[in-house]
This record gives structure tokens, sequence and C-alpha cells, in this order.
């Protein structure tokens, strides 16, 4: 299992950025996929979980922290996971990483995670 995040930078209050996860090394379609972001200072164990989506992308949920704002999306012809950032808040900043949870072998899988920085 191979997962890149891409997509993470600098942004004004107010602004928006696209994050993308590149997926390989699974059958990508036949997974739920997930979001999760690590705020500054937290640990590995506090990383929150923002938004899920089912294998075929037929449903969502987020956490009540983003929804309105933030939308998952996939492309199960490219393996590609996505998360569209909207109205971004100082309380966003964070490293945002792609997550599988393999319900066959029980395992979480991480990418490396990229930055988001929030701030005027």
């Amino acid at each position: 299992v191979h997962l890149v995040e891409s997509g993470g930078g600098s942004v004004q209050p107010g602004g928006s950025l696209r994050l993308s996860c590149a997926a390989s090394g699974f059958t990508f379609s036949y997974f739920n996929m997930r979001w999760f972001r690590q705020r500054p200072g937290s640990r590995d164990n506090e990383r929150e979980l923002i938004a899920d989506i089912a294998n075929s992308g037929a449903w969502t949920n987020y956490a009540d922290s983003v929804k309105g704002r933030f939308t998952i999306s996939r492309d199960n012809d490219k393996n590609m996971l996505y998360l569209q950032m909207n109205g971004l808040k100082f309380e966003d900043t964070a490293v945002y990483f792609c997550n599988l949870f393999n319900n066959i072998d029980m395992k979480d899988y991480w990418g490396q995670g990229t930055q988001v920085t929030v701030s005027s």
C-alpha cells in the first residue's frame, strides 16, 4: 500500500486548497477512504478524522468542524482521493493525511501527510 498526499501549502483565512492522495498497491475501488488531520503539538494517536467516503463514492461523512466547507471525493479510474477545502480558518492549520483502513488485514495505512497552514 502506498499513499502520497499533495496540494498542501500556505493560505490566508477564507482561502481554498485542494488536497490529493495518489493510491497504489491495492484495489482502490474496493475500500472506503478517509482524511485525517493532526494539529500542531498533537500526538499521532490524536489525529482527527475529518471526512470519509464510500468505496463507490455513494456516501460521505464529515466532522462537524469541517462540514459545509470541505468536500471529499474520489476518482476510482485514477486511484485518486481528493479533499476540497474552502473557507479555511486558522484552526484548520494541520498536517493532513490520507488513510486506508484495510478491513481484510485490519491495518491502518497512512501517507506521509501534507502541511496546510492558514495564516494572515
